[in-house]
């Protein structure tokens, strides 16, 4: 069954061709022009994936984003948001409402139809495991794909979620970005896009909630981060 794809673009122009170059790979495409249609089509339909224009006739982007990962049906439904905005602020900001990730207009639909094939890529449920990786705290359940702080469940996207395991399978070694990337199933971010501080924020926001606790996520200055095992994670508070 082909993947369905949702599109809420106002660009006519831009919706057509970007929808025959999706079919043709393969893909079932819904478009909306505004964030209203959008909002109808999402709780009328359902999709696989969303591409999601930042500005909207009715609206901004970033509101749909923050509701839909305010509301546990859609808060892993995999998000790429579409800017023209050349300010990296509205980039960041719109990672930290919990977009997966962001292309700039104007941009190539093979690199807009790799993205998306990415995102997919990270939803698709891993094989059944029993697998729990528990650091005090913190309990990461790798088949359920959910963490958990005191069994409380931790607010994060597919992305940061794997990200996150990416970091904890490997407790005490330091990390720099092109392992990460190279990690994350080929996920197409350039290793010196600062995409992966504001999801790595998010973590840390999600996994430590008491401010007078270790830190659990470390960045090492000039080299990456790294998981603290628990000596490592008591010697930075």
């Amino acid at each position: 069954m082909n993947a369905r794809l949702l599109l809420i673009d106002d660009d006519a122009r831009l919706t057509a061709m970007i929808g025959d170059y999706l079919r043709g790979a393969g893909f079932d495409v819904a478009v909306a022009a505004s964030l209203a249609e959008g909002r109808l089509r999402l709780a009328t339909q359902a999709c696989d994936a969303l591409v999601l224009d930042l500005m909207l006739p009715d609206g901004d982007g970033l509101d749909l984003c923050r509701e839909l990962r305010g509301d546990p049906a859609t808060r892993q439904l995999p998000l790429l948001m579409l800017t023209a905005r050349g300010e990296p602020t509205d980039r960041i900001v719109g990672l930290e409402l919990g977009a997966d990730d962001y292309l700039p207009k104007p941009f190539e639909p093979r690199e807009l139809l790799a993205r998306v094939k990415a995102l997919l890529r990270r939803a698709q449920p891993e094989p059944a495991s029993s697998d729990v990786l528990r650091f005090g705290r913190l309990e990461i359940d790798l088949g359920a794909r959910s963490a958990h702080i005191d069994g409380k469940p931790c607010d994060l996207t597919g992305h940061q979620f794997d990200l996150l395991v990416v970091l904890a399978q490997s407790p005490g070694r330091v990390l720099s970005r092109d392992q990460i990337m190279d990690a994350l199933k080929g996920h197409p971010m350039d290793a010196f896009d600062r995409s992966i501080d504001v999801h790595i924020s998010r973590i840390r926001a999600a996994i430590e909630d008491d401010p007078k606790a270790p830190r659990r996520v470390l960045t090492v200055r000039g080299a990456g981060y790294v998981f603290a095992r628990k000596q490592d994670a008591d010697a930075s508070a």
